[in-house]
């Protein structure tokens, strides 16, 4: 593994850190607890902006709630138990859980105030872990027979390829094989892109839809009241989020029913029989993994189920994070676009509307990373095209069904609840647009409100 084995866990920790420092609360004191208090005022309900399933307040409610919010001789009672609704399939049911909010004055709470970041690395190392152990456990549990299962199943695809006419994946290795500049890179974009990318990219929208939204801290000299980040708002992060964890789900739930064998395991040399011959026949290299290879400290270990191939979660995710960087919903300023006039004849011409520059950079890079994560798992034989076209699929499905997961926040209540720690609730300036609470935006306008008030 080289020197990656050391670098890349280093990037990843200071990602992370990187990400909490740079979306830390400026404006708020851990060891001020009285200052902090008068700061902010309360929120509608104990409902975290995640939630998005609280009843909205009234603009009246919210701003009694504003002055409660300030020094007085009554300190206000926080009920013990919260309302959450439960949505599966059309069937709705509400449930209460405890509210975490008593806890707000603790320690921890107040330190995840201060740097609010620290949940969502929480959130992605729970999701990442339960994941890679769950990939650990069917790892060390394989049998010989699995083994030769996930190879029928490489082969399976193959042949499907073939009839496809997509079997392109010997053509692609052999042209990067001749250019071993190019190969070199490859296989360390495979190795070393996919774990620290998605970091990057969640640190980048939680910044971009939910610090630089915060009503209490100004960016570039503008006023309190003024955002200058995503109008999409941290609902859009949040789910985004959740779409990476039920990927992850879908993922587990299909290599562990259907275990496939990558590319690059079926020139195995010590495979006896007729199906051993054909699997070598196609001369795949494991270019990652050899002696002049980039291999990652995650990818090869002996808790890593090598027979994980489909879907590929590597292009799934890359998928993800290119469709959300170039949907992302701009503030008003960077989206005014310059229109082109080109003269047709004397009295006419073609008006042409130009992409406003920073909508032209999002599309771009959108395009461009899973168009290179596609290759680098295609060019080192890591996953075959249809693996690519599944995590495709398990992307769509799981963006358009995140939201199953939010029936698991009564759950984080009582968990929150036994440690005694408040999950800091956001406040921004925008609303979401994938938001299903038609009070949010009302809530909105209030809240800015209050702050002026």
């Amino acid at each position: 593994m080289g020197v990656g084995a050391f670098i890349e866990p280093l990037v990843v920790v200071t990602l992370l850190f990187g990400g909490t420092w740079v979306n830390r609360n400026t404006r708020y004191r851990v060891f001020d607890r009285r200052r902090s208090r008068v700061q902010s005022p309360r929120s509608s309900s104990p409902d975290s902006i995640e939630s998005g399933r609280s009843s909205p307040r009234s603009s009246a409610s919210l701003l009694d709630d504003h002055r409660a919010g300030s020094p007085s001789l009554l300190a206000p009672q926080e009920p013990s138990w919260r309302k959450r609704e439960i949505r599966i399939l059309g069937y709705r049911k509400e449930v209460v859980s405890p509210n975490t909010r008593r806890f707000e004055d603790y320690f921890l709470s107040r330190l995840l105030k201060k740097f609010p970041f620290l949940v969502e690395a929480w959130y992605w190392a729970l999701i990442y872990w339960v994941y890679q152990l769950g990939r650990a456990f069917t790892a060390l549990t394989l049998v010989e027979e699995t083994v030769d299962v996930a190879r029928q199943h490489a082969l399976q695809l193959i042949h499907l390829e073939q009839r496809l006419h997509i079997f392109l994946e010997l053509d692609v290795q052999h042209w990067f094989l001749k250019h071993p500049f190019l190969m070199h890179w490859t296989n360390r974009i495979y190795s070393f892109i996919h774990i620290p990318g998605t970091i990057l990219f969640l640190v980048w929208l939680y910044y971009y839809t939910t610090t630089r939204n915060r009503l209490d801290l100004p960016f570039a000299n503008k006023p309190v009241e003024e955002a200058d980040g995503s109008p999409a708002g941290p609902r859009l992060y949040a789910a985004r989020r959740r779409t990476m964890a039920v990927c992850n789900l879908l993922a587990f739930i299909v290599f562990t029913l259907w275990p496939c064998m990558p590319p690059r395991l079926l020139s195995d040399p010590d495979v006896p029989g007729d199906i051993g011959k054909e699997a070598r026949s196609y001369g795949f290299v494991d270019t990652v993994h050899g002696a002049e290879g980039e291999s990652s400290v995650w990818t090869q270990n002996k808790f890593c189920n090598q027979y994980a191939a489909m879907p590929s979660l590597h292009f799934g995710y890359s998928l993800l994070i290119g469709l959300t960087v170039m949907t992302i919903p701009l503030a008003s300023q960077h989206r005014r676009s310059r229109t082109l006039s080109i003269p047709v004849t004397r009295r006419r011409s073609l008006r042409l509307r130009l992409l406003s520059p920073r909508r032209l950079v999002c599309l771009l890079i959108g395009l461009a990373y899973p168009t290179i994560i596609l290759i680098a798992i295609v060019a080192t034989a890591n996953h075959f095209i249809l693996d690519a076209v599944a995590g495709a699929m398990v992307c769509g499905l799981a963006w358009t069904g995140n939201r199953v997961l939010l029936n698991l926040l009564p759950l984080e209540d009582y968990f929150l609840w036994c440690v005694k720690i408040h999950k800091p609730e956001r406040r921004v300036a925008f609303s979401d647009s994938d938001d299903e609470d038609a009070g949010w935006g009302q809530d909105r306008v209030v809240v800015k409100a209050a702050v002026n008030h």
